[in-house]
Formats: structure tokens, C-alpha cells, sequence
């Protein structure tokens, strides 16, 4: 059992994706008890084990559809009717993901992007703050928030963009904020938004269409000006109305897989 842990956390530090087997209940004459847990990889291979054989090549496919839509479910297993097991019981297994830690870009840390990393961690987000001063940068003292001090042209080729990928835009340049867009609008991302009044938004549409960077449906998957509406003023409230509306996006798209 304690293999299955130490295996979980390099899961969850690699960021892979998995999923967790955990036989909840058997009837009858079964291979393992209830307790016994099995993880299975994206690619199919397995730590721990429910019982071998054809019942865990079953398991087995029923946990990679699981791992491909998040949902956890609960599934029967007639050991005799369906794998032809002559110990004749059956097994409730419950299969749930291992959900891969999200993933939060600020490209920017001033004084907003120092109060969106803070309250990202809290939020469970892999934060990684990007800026090319250094001075600013350093003012972060969050050991787990990490730190790039590079350009954004040599940081982006860097960073890795998935289903699992926020980003927020928010430097000291506006034509360095829209070149960081049009690179991040090409890649796959769960939600994209930079900060701005109304006119800089409605420049960057503007330009976008006139210089065909980017079409309208791409313009619209883009979330600025970024945020929810509360009025805010502060640094520390416009990073909490940014940090609501990564929160709405991460719950509805994992309301969509259930």
C-alpha cells in the first residue's frame, strides 16, 4: 500500500495523468479484498494490482475511459459471466482520475501579478511568474511559486501549453502584452485573458482582424478585459475578480466531463 502513495505523488509531481482503482466491496469468492487499490497509466501500464487476468485487463480499459473524461465511476464486475472466472463472485470497483495539477502563466509581476500568484497558490495552481526585470521578481518570496526572469520571447518556446494551462497577461507594455496573445492564442489553453481598458481591447481586436493574426472566433475564446466585473480597483481586488473568473472556467469545464 505504501508503494500506491509514493507512486501517487511522483504522479502528481510529474503530471501525468492516471487513474485510481479501489475495490469497494465483493460478493462471493473474488481475488482481492476490499482495500486493494490499482493505478493505471495513460498508456496502460499499472502499479498494484485487483486481482490480475482478464478481470484487470477489464478494469484496466474502463480506467483509461475514465482517465479521458474525468468522470468517476463505479463499476460491477460478474467475475464468472463477464471474465469467465471460476472463483465465481463479484467486485465493486471504484475508478476516479488522478486530476494533473493546473497551471497558471502570469506573464507580468507587478503589483497585480504578485496578488494573482499569491491567491493562485492558495488555489491549488501551479503558479509560474514571468517578467524580464528582475527587481520585481524578486520581490516574491513564495518559494513555491516559481519564477522565470527571462524575456517572453525566450520564455515562451519554454513552457509547455495542455488542457490543463491558464495564462493571464498583464506586463508593463501593451505591445508586448498583444505579442504574448497572438502566440498563446495558436496553442491549446483552458482559459487566456489579458488585462486592459476598453479601448486597448477594442485596438487589439482591430488589429488582430486587419492583420489577420488572429479570426473572431479565436478573439472571442480570449477573456479580456480579463476578470469579472466587481468594480475593482485595487491590485489586490483586481487579482481577486482575475482569480473568479479562472475559478468559473475551472469548475465549468470539469462540469462538462461529469
Amino acid at each position: 500500500m505504501d508503494n500506491i502513495y509514493s507512486e501517487l505523488n511522483r504522479i502528481s509531481a510529474s503530471g501525468e495523468e492516471a487513474a485510481i482503482c479501489t475495490v469497494v466491496n465483493t460478493k462471493g469468492s473474488a481475488p482481492r479484498k476490499a482495500g486493494a487499490k490499482m493505478i493505471v497509466l495513460s498508456d496502460g501500464k499499472i502499479s498494484g494490482t485487483i486481482g490480475g487476468g482478464a478481470l484487470e485487463k477489464g478494469v484496466i480499459e474502463n480506467a483509461l475511459s475514465v482517465i479521458n473524461t474525468y468522470e468517476s465511476k463505479l463499476f460491477r464486475y460478474d467475475l464468472m459471466n463477464q471474465f469467465n472466472m471460476c472463483c465465481g463472485g463479484s467486485m465493486d470497483i471504484y475508478i476516479e482520475p488522478v486530476m494533473k495539477k493546473n497551471k497558471l502563466y502570469i506573464f507580468g509581476a507587478g503589483h497585480v501579478g504578485q496578488a494573482l500568484g499569491r491567491l493562485a497558490n492558495m488555489m491549488q495552481f501551479e503558479v509560474f511568474m514571468i517578467d524580464d526585470r528582475k527587481a520585481e521578481l524578486d520581490q516574491i518570496d513564495n518559494p513555491e511559486i516559481n519564477k522565470m526572469n527571462l524575456p517572453y520571447t525566450s520564455a515562451l518556446p519554454l513552457l509547455p501549453f495542455d488542457q490543463h494551462t491558464y495564462i493571464c497577461i498583464m506586463t508593463y507594455s501593451h505591445p508586448m502584452d498583444r505579442d504574448i496573445l497572438a502566440f498563446c492564442m495558436k496553442k491549446t489553453y483552458v482559459y487566456l485573458g489579458m488585462i486592459g481598458s476598453l479601448r486597448k481591447v477594442e485596438i487589439t481586436n482591430k488589429r488582430f482582424r486587419e492583420a489577420m493574426i488572429a479570426t473572431d472566433e479565436e478573439l472571442e475564446k480570449v477573456d479580456m478585459p480579463m476578470g469579472v466585473d466587481i468594480n475593482a480597483e485595487s491590485p489586490e481586488e483586481i487579482a481577486i475578480s482575475i482569480m473568479g473568473k479562472i475559478i468559473k472556467t475551472k469548475n465549468e469545464k470539469y462540469k462538462r466531463h461529469l
